[in-house]
């Protein structure tokens, strides 16, 4: 049997039969597990291109077969038994579902071009957001801000808390174009295996999976990969347990690479791109020792596969891309990334770019950029893509319906009308009882889950949650741009989930509210039991009970995963909001007084030892209460006579010569955080009653994610060593851009000079001017420093202290180890300039008493 004999086969059938024949070479169904042909290929197709095509993607064996199955279809009974008299002495093709046989090898580009085929038309068309419609990816996408890194860096803090720092890169930071993503970061050519981007929930990765392998597909970048094999882990996860061979777990999850088995590693290079991470279900378990080594016809379980190319003990030349979010990443050991970077959603300019892109009209979408700038929540949450959907679906429609009417400005708000759009556009069709009770079983559904961290739910978790699993099924198919149901591998596997993790926060917060006001119901689960907590317990149900209760949980949370949660509880209380939601509610619940000691109650836990994090979260939920009374007191009190407020485009912050003690120091910094997202730069608090334990708060704050602090003066304090010591710790434990730190006449010995020199000699800083002058340092003191400045990583240029004539001696002993005499004074091997009273005057060595010559 030859090409040629398919083709005198074909040259029988007439022009209808030959139309029928390519159509059945489309169907899957038709094919038994053989890919199809796209319509595009056959469209021009003669019967000689026809015979070539078949032959191309099946080999000849699997294109006799074929050819045999569609001359059934098409009732073709001579030609068959032409075709068996033909081909009486061919070896079957081997069966789908059986082991991948031994075909005659093809050259990789044969293969490259069916799969890049197969991927334009299943990347080209996707959904923003979940809406129905399908749109051209690259009409819809937005360039996203990526950058590079050299580190993974586990963030335990609530998602949303992340976005909340200063919008531009660190230092180490470079921008990096997504088609980028297997060059090294210096431009040099440095061969990178392992890429793990990060990002939040909702920030764009899948988007920027599908973007990628459609440039690749397109041929636009990337061509030096051959092969591309994209997963994502909710396919990956049903196939938990089950074994297959590589080759067959790649056909099993990407049915578009059927017929390809040639995986020769020392020829190709090869792409494996795992997406969600965070969703995986599989035991990795990649911080074991494995040292066997494995080949792609050995058969193994999921997870084995996964782990063995991760950490290359099969295909060992392949390139792995890992996505996931920030909290799963430490999964996969350091030592098995050679690069990672992080998607960090849209900058300013790409949020006015997608508002144009997606907003029909110039007018509407100047209203809209413009009402998004006023609103700090709203302005900060915009650089999450998914929520840029959610805005724009709503304001659009409000802007249309309400013309004049106020725009909403809380998340809780956006949330409201969110749910009230989705729930006035299925009323229509299913009427207002079925979408109210669909409503609440979503709303359920999210809370439990929300309880347990699942962000996707299976058969199993809607068991356990006591969900009727044909209930979410209909939901998902009701309300289709808020819940989801996808199906895994050949229709089989449900599972389900919410279009992002807000808006499970926010259902999760009104099943509790609804609970409450309908049937008076408490269903949060309580923090550790305290005296107070069982008073809580044993109070009547209020609302006043279960704000503090969830106000509680949230501060008590390790990772922050009940911030968001906790605003839309909070923003929940309110008259305007419940008014949104009447269909939803039996009854409003809203009493002024209830809200005013649930204020109180937040404003005494920001007097209390709070990390940054959870005082700024406070500070949004009362935002979300619509209580601005502390901001506004603490903004009075910046500017008024009381504090001498100096500002330069809130770049520097100068608070010198005031009584501003612990509190107010605290306060102002989670205040400075929330309102200019702590874009400041240089912080003078000289001579502000500051003590040991404002070191603490104020360590907690310049660590955080917020500061990009650089130069910073609390002279004129009594912080004494303890409090230095707790500064300087928190300061080389983490990754901080101070480079100038004044402690002039802060009650400082020699006790603190061990914590002042490993910041001196710390990797993850770049001091370059520290000035203990007028603090009583001491012999021993000198010599701790010393060992600082000696380190090779001290960046050090000034140092100013204050020692005494007999400490000069001491001091210029453990200095000569490490200067050279030049001139005036001496000269550190870095550069820098040490000086002693006589000539130089950078450290100022004198003595203050006769005692000290003595």
């Amino acid at each position: 049997m030859t090409s040629v004999d398919l083709l005198d086969i074909l040259e029988e059938l007439t022009g209808k039969e030959f139309d029928d024949f390519k159509w059945f070479l489309q169907q899957d169904s038709c094919l038994e597990g053989l890919p199809s042909i796209k319509a595009c290929q056959l469209e021009k197709a003669e019967r000689r291109d026809t015979v070539t095509l078949m032959v191309q993607i099946y080999r000849l064996p699997g294109a006799v077969e074929v050819t045999r199955k569609v001359l059934e279809r098409i009732s073709r009974n001579d030609l068959l038994q032409s075709l068996s008299s033909l081909s009486h002495t061919q070896a079957p093709l081997p069966h789908p579902e059986g082991k991948i046989g031994i075909l005659e090898p093809r050259p990789i580009k044969f293969f490259q071009q069916i799969l890049q085929s197969n991927f334009q038309d299943k990347f080209m068309c996707t959904q923003e957001g979940w809406t129905e419609d399908k749109q051209r990816l690259v009409d819809i996408y937005t360039e996203l801000y990526i950058t590079a890194g050299y580190d993974v860096h586990i963030n335990t803090q609530h998602e949303v808390r992340q976005i909340e720092k200063v919008w531009k890169p660190a230092e180490p930071e470079k921008p990096i174009r997504p088609t980028d993503m297997f060059k090294h970061p210096s431009g040099d050519y440095r061969p990178i295996k392992t890429v793990m981007t990060n990002g939040i929930a909702g920030i764009g990765k899948t988007f920027l999976v599908h973007k990628f392998v459609l440039d690749w597909a397109e041929q636009r970048s990337n061509q030096d990969v051959h092969l591309i094999f994209p997963f994502t882990f909710r396919q990956l996860n049903p196939l938990k347990g089950e074994k297959f061979s590589l080759a067959e777990l790649i056909h099993e999850c990407i049915p578009e690479t059927v017929g390809i088995t040639n995986y020769d590693k020392s020829k190709f290079k090869l792409l494996f791109v795992f997406d969600g991470l965070d969703e995986s279900r599989l035991h990795l378990d990649l911080h074991s020792e494995d040292i066997r080594s494995v080949d792609v016809t050995t058969a193994a379980k999921t997870d084995v596969l996964l782990r063995k190319l991760i950490n290359g003990k099969l295909l060992r030349s392949a390139r792995i891309w890992v996505t996931t979010r920030p909290a799963a990443a430490n999964q996969i050991p350091r030592e098995f990334i050679s690069s990672t970077t992080e998607v960090r959603g849209f900058t300013d300019p790409q949020k006015e770019d997608y508002f144009r892109k997606r907003v029909k009209g110039k007018e509407e979408a100047d209203k809209l950029i413009s009402h998004i700038v006023t609103s700090r929540s709203l302005h900060i949450m915009c650089h999450i893509p998914v929520f840029c959907w959610i805005t724009a679906t709503v304001l659009e429609d409000v802007l249309k319906t309400r013309e004049g009417g106020e725009l909403p400005k809380t998340l809780t708000e956006m949330y409201a009308e969110f749910l009230v759009f989705q729930i006035d556009r299925t009323k229509e069709k299913y009427g207002p009882e079925k979408s109210i009770q669909y409503v609440k079983s979503l709303a359920k559904l999210a809370f439990e889950q929300l309880e347990k961290g699942n962000l996707i739910f299976y058969e199993k978790d809607l068991r356990q949650s006591g969900i009727d699993f044909s209930e979410a099924s209909v939901c998902s198919g009701v309300f289709t741009e808020i819940f989801k149901e996808d199906r895994g591998r050949k229709g089989k596997d449900k599972m389900f989930s919410f279009v992002h993790l807000s808006v499970q926060e926010f259902l999760a917060a009104l099943y509790v509210r609804m609970s409450l006001i309908n049937s008076n119901k408490n269903v949060m689960l309580s923090p550790p039991l305290s005296l107070r907590i069982l008073r809580l317990l044993f109070s009547k149900i209020s609302s006043k009970k279960i704000h503090r209760i969830s106000i509680d949980r949230a501060l008590q949370s390790s990772n922050g995963h009940l911030d968001l949660f906790l605003r839309f509880l909070l923003g929940l209380s309110l008259q305007t909001n419940q008014d949104k939601l009447q269909s939803l509610l039996k009854k409003t619940d809203c009493r002024s007084k209830t809200n005013q000691k649930t204020i109180q109650y937040i404003k005494e836990k920001l007097s209390e030892n709070l990390s940054p994090e959870r005082n700024i979260n406070l500070l949004h939920c009362l935002n979300e209460l619509n209580d601005r009374s502390l901001i506004e007191e603490i903004q009075q009190y910046l500017s008024s006579g009381i504090l001498s407020f100096q500002s330069s485009n809130l770049r520097e912050l100068d608070l010198s010569n005031n009584n501003l003690q612990g509190l107010g120091l605290k306060l102002l910094s989670a205040t400075y955080v929330y309102i200019y997202c702590c874009s400041l730069l240089s912080v003078r608090l000289n001579q502000t009653n500051l003590t040991a334990k404002c070191c603490q708060d104020f360590s907690l704050f310049l660590n955080s994610q917020f500061s990009s602090l650089r130069d910073l003066d609390l002279s004129n304090n009594d912080l004494k060593d303890s409090g230095v010591s707790l500064l300087s710790a928190g300061m080389v434990h983490h990754h901080f851009n101070l480079q100038t730190l004044r402690l002039n006449q802060t009650g400082l010995t020699e006790k603190c000079c061990h914590q002042l020199s490993l910041v001196l000699s710390s990797q993850v800083l770049s001091l370059r001017m520290l000035d203990v002058s007028n603090n009583d340092l001491r012999n021993l003191g000198v010599k701790l420093l010393s060992a600082g400045l000696k380190d090779s990583d001290c960046a050090l240029e000034t140092l100013k202290d204050a020692l005494s004539l007999l400490l000069l001696c001491i001091g210029l002993n453990h200095l000569s180890q490490i200067v050279d005499k030049r001139g005036y004074g001496y000269r550190l091997q870095n550069g820098a300039i040490v000086s002693h009273l006589l000539s130089l005057d950078d450290i100022k060595l004198n003595a203050r008493t006769g005692e000290d010559i003595d």
